[in-house]
């Protein structure tokens, strides 16, 4: 079936993209503004763009009004924030956290979660996220209503019972427990069900190819 994305609503091309689009990672994003107040707010259109250097980006949709909301308002304004990863054991937080508060509120102590202090920029990173990227603005770009924001990871944190072997950083990624966003209002899935399914060489591929002649 076809929709045509110049003629039917925002609302509508926004409802097939999300009930398809998935699972999306969820950036559980830390920013704090020039007064110290710390904002926290979860954004699922969301992943990593870059390996040299690391880049990160998300986006961040307006107030209702138009007006940016805190965390890209923060951004903006300080060229720093943390993207915290989201576990199934913080998911009801990082729910709490998406609560459309008013300006000036922490969303973290409204939750009842825990800061720690981040390595190379201001705003903190969330205790109970076992992944944390600390990042300085790298570009800003506005998309319709929304605001692209790219970030350079200057510093990772990943929880230590979490690191396989530290010195060849081997990461035990199911022992995250992450959780990823689906569809609708309310709808995420764990990522304990895998399958692997190995690269192919060239070589394999044609070896392939022989063997079912």
């Amino acid at each position: 079936m076809l929709f045509d994305f110049e003629t039917i609503s925002a609302q509508d091309r926004y409802k097939l993209v999300v009930s398809s689009v998935v699972p999306r990672p969820i950036a559980w994003v830390v920013t704090q503004d020039a007064a110290g107040t710390v904002n926290a707010a979860p954004y699922s259109f969301f992943n990593a763009f870059s390996d040299d250097p690391v880049v990160i980006g998300f986006g961040a949709g307006p107030r209702p009004a138009g007006s940016l909301k805190d965390t890209a308002d923060n951004i903006r304004k300080t060229g720093e924030f943390v993207v915290n990863l989201v576990p199934e054991s913080a998911i009801h937080g990082m729910n709490a956290t998406a609560i459309d508060f008013p300006p000036g509120v922490d969303e973290l102590a409204e939750a009842g979660l825990s800061k720690l202090a981040s390595s190379k920029v201001k705003p903190p990173r969330i205790a109970e996220s076992p992944v944390a990227l600390e990042c300085v603005t790298f570009q800003l770009i506005p998309a319709g209503h929304h605001t692209i924001v790219l970030g350079r990871v200057v510093a990772m944190h990943i929880a230590d019972d979490c690191m396989l072997d530290a010195a060849k950083v081997y990461v035990d990624t199911p022992k995250l427990g992450l959780v990823g966003r689906m569809h609708g209002r309310g709808w995420y899935t764990r990522t304990e069900d895998r399958i692997e399914v190995p690269r192919l060489t060239v070589a394999e591929w044609e070896a392939r190819k022989k063997a079912a002649e």
